[in-house]
């Protein structure tokens, strides 16, 4: 068994939630569960660390910056658009646009899930679709809350590999997989730090990293589900934690 005090240190966002009238933040264990099974140490952030000096004496503790999905959407006047959006959480915005911008600048290995993806987006310059399915264009990428868990999680849509990437570095000789859809929101515009990873076959952005950067990988599905069950996930996953124990040994050099 490993030393969990050798695990990488993975700082993973936390979401506001009310629960009998408190104001509470959460962790879905998948995604706590994917963390640890692929080998790091998972530590909930709440979103006061946000505060200049706080995240200051946070971001030498971390050694990985993980940004989960979430049910809520982040606030439209951030990427240019005006109007609310009733399903907000401006703390989480407001934590996870500062670790994305500080772990650019300090070369933190971040990986983003989902609304994190998007999170990615924003931060990086970027603009996104408000309401996809409202997008003649677009396959309908939102889950069928009517069925199991299963199968909202269920493969949905096939994704594109674009060559000479991170992700294609990550599972080499793979140029197509199907992942799962649980998203009503999508990137529409990139800024000039990020890539384009993978697309669907209806032109979507799927993933995508930053320009220059050891491990600064986003995606817009769940690879978090069930992720031990499967290879491409676990490929995932496990490239982010061994960026995250190259990033430790990088610290130790200086």
């Amino acid at each position: 068994m490993d030393n969990i005090f050798d695990r990488p240190v993975i700082g993973v966002v936390m979401c506001r939630n009310r629960l009998k009238g408190h104001e509470t933040q959460t962790l879905q264990e998948k995604y706590l569960n994917a963390v640890l099974n692929a080998g790091g140490l998972p530590v909930a952030l709440p979103h006061a660390l946000a505060e200049p000096e706080l995240l200051n004496a946070l971001l030498p503790k971390l050694d990985g910056i993980f940004l989960p999905g979430s049910p809520s959407n982040m606030q439209p006047h951030l990427y240019g658009e005006n109007g609310d959006e009733p399903d907000a959480d401006p703390g989480r915005d407001e934590l996870s646009l500062a670790l994305i911008n500080a772990g650019i600048d300090r070369r933190i290995p971040i990986f983003a899930i989902c609304r994190g993806m998007q999170e990615m987006v924003v931060a990086t310059g970027g603009t996104l679709y408000r309401r996809l399915h409202e997008q003649p264009e677009f396959l309908e990428h939102r889950e069928d809350p009517e069925l199991p868990m299963e199968g909202q999680y269920a493969p949905s849509h096939e994704v594109q590999v674009q060559q000479g990437g991170l992700l294609s570095t990550l599972i080499p000789g793979c140029n197509s997989f199907w992942v799962n859809s649980l998203h009503g929101q999508g990137a529409k515009s990139l800024g000039r730090l990020l890539r384009v990873e993978a697309r669907s076959p209806d032109g979507l952005v799927e993933a995508v990293s930053v320009h220059d950067h050891p491990f600064a990988l986003g995606v817009q599905w769940h690879p978090e589900w069930n992720s031990s069950e499967y290879a491409l996930s676990r490929l995932l996953l496990e490239g982010f934690i061994t960026a995250c124990q190259n990033y430790i040994a990088e610290k130790q050099r200086l």
